[in-house]
């Protein structure tokens, strides 16, 4: 057999640097990362710096990389106006041109191929316009009457599959936290700078969101573990999994351990948006990069749009009634688990993981 040889594009987001990091740590694995910014690190393996919206500069990279055994598709285009680009066309459009991009070359040139990771969501059951069934089910509660560029994605992966020798598995995370920085959805550096802000004034961490929702979280390190799981396993071609923690939580139930793990006290409900506020203060927050030496950039740069997530996924503004995902938002991971896959984490766990992780990076001040 070949060696294997992961390309991971999206390597500098949430959930393409995980699986940069995981199959980075095999020696006989050969990766290739891909995205437009370098990634924090890139683990020893390759870095290409692509624009995968650049079609002819997409078969130029790709149409030459002919040995590569996996693909990880975790590149995501977002709109500025975060939440309701979803629905956007051009939201829609780009995302479905830039699979097409990378993947119609090395399709061709890559004639070892064995297996293709592709991410969706939780956007796959309504999640950003309406509540959904509870829990929601792969190829039951699917929200096929929305705008959403999953379903181009997934119409063109399983149309290209036909007759081919190599397989393809769909993810629906949940509220994915990890290791990133300029992402549009990753709420650790988010929350870790509204927290610092606040330390720095000596206020507790109090809670800026809306009323209590049932959600659920899913660890970037798992999600990594569980595509490289999807690689090899079976039970899982061709198939689509949602993917959680294995529990549920209410933000304001984890908001005492997220206060602590920064070395603050939790304090009351006070409904406030994190865009409107928060990512204005640039230079109260540059006063407290250069105070604790940090590495983590100037804030626009460092949190990109997930102010405008926390502000979605806190409920800012809305009661369980007029949020869009009602009261709660749970899926079953049944599927998954009988297919093979049954890690699971403890979310407060995966909270105080994170923020130790981006202190003793110095991506956030110490706790």
């Amino acid at each position: 057999m070949t060696q294997k040889h992961v390309l991971v594009a999206g390597a500098s987001g949430l959930v393409g640097y995980a699986a940069l990091k995981h199959f980075a740590q095999d020696p006989s694995v050969k990766v290739t990362a891909v995205s437009r910014r370098r990634p924090l690190n890139t683990f020893g393996a390759d870095f290409i710096s692509a624009d995968l919206t650049d079609k002819a500069r997409c078969a130029e990279i790709f149409g030459a990389l002919g040995d590569v055994t996996h693909l990880v598709f975790a590149a995501l285009y977002e709109r500025p106006e975060l939440v309701a680009g979803w629905v956007d066309p051009i939201h829609i459009d780009t995302n479905d041109q830039m699979l097409r991009n990378l993947f119609d070359p090395l399709q061709k040139a890559a004639k070892g191929l064995r297996h293709v990771s592709l991410l969706q969501g939780t956007k796959a059951y309504g999640v950003h316009v309406r509540p959904f069934q509870l829990p929601a089910r792969e190829d039951r509660s699917e929200a096929r009457d929305l705008p959403n560029f999953y379903w181009r994605q997934q119409d063109y992966l399983e149309g290209e599959q036909k007759g081919k020798n190599w397989s393809y598995t769909i993810f629906r995370p949940q509220i994915i936290f990890g290791e990133s920085t300029g992402s549009a959805m990753n709420l650790i550096p988010a929350i870790g700078v509204y927290a610092a802000l606040l330390k720095e004034q000596g206020q507790d961490l109090v809670f800026p969101g809306g009323a209590p929702l049932i959600l659920e979280a899913v660890d970037a390190d798992l999600q990594a573990r569980a595509i490289a799981w999807a690689g090899e396993s079976a039970n899982a071609r061709n198939q689509a999994f949602n993917l959680t923690n294995g529990d549920q939580f209410v933000w304001e139930h984890v908001w005492p351990a997220i206060a602590d793990s920064l070395g603050m006290k939790p304090g009351p409900r006070v409904p406030q948006s994190l865009e409107a506020t928060t990512a204005k203060e640039v230079a109260a927050w540059d006063a407290i990069r250069a105070k604790y030496k940090l590495t983590a950039p100037q804030i626009t740069q460092y949190v990109g749009e997930s102010f405008q997530y926390a502000d979605f996924c806190f409920a800012y503004g809305h009661e369980p009634e007029t949020a869009s995902w009602g009261s709660a938002a749970i899926v079953s991971t049944i599927k998954i688990k009988q297919a093979g896959f049954t890690e699971v984490m403890d979310t407060e766990a995966m909270f105080r993981k994170w923020f130790k992780l981006f202190q003793d990076e110095k991506l956030l001040p110490p706790r």
